[in-house]
């Protein structure tokens, strides 16, 4: 029995956590989608993608809005000395940290990471509570 009956809850998935809804995003130009003024939204498998994407694009800590559990700490590698082979595995590290944070992500799993000039390149493979799903940063 419901307070307000008008309204139902979203469908439960077997993980217990409700169906994810996100903002869709335009992966290419790195902002929302829109349809008549109102943000579009998806739900399950790309809403976690879209939430994921975000999450790396984000500075962790940068922004008081965001609970410091939200973002990637990327912007850490900036200006270190690293060799290489440590800022990759620095890299990876902080994409993984950022991503399973998300009760509706089991594991990441970054591949294809390289370095082009000041811009970070990579393929991360998502295990969700709705499948597998893949995202390019």
């Amino acid at each position: 029995m419901s307070l307000f009956p008008m309204f139902s809850l979203p469908a439960a998935q077997s993980a217990g956590l409700p169906l994810y809804t996100d903002v869709a995003m335009d992966y290419d130009l790195g902002r929302p989608l829109w349809e008549s003024g109102n943000p579009i939204l998806v739900t399950g498998l790309e809403a976690v993608r879209s939430w994921a994407w975000r999450a790396i694009a984000t500075a962790r800590y940068r922004w008081p809005i965001f609970d410091w559990s939200y973002g990637c700490e990327l912007e850490a590698l900036v200006g270190q000395p690293y060799q290489a082979e440590t800022k990759r595995s620095e890299a990876i590290r902080y994409i993984q940290e950022a991503l399973t944070v998300s009760p509706y992500i089991s594991a990441a799993a970054v591949s294809d990471l390289r370095f082009e000039g000041s811009r970070l390149h990579a393929c991360v493979e998502l295990t969700t509570v709705y499948g597998r799903g893949k995202i390019d940063v």
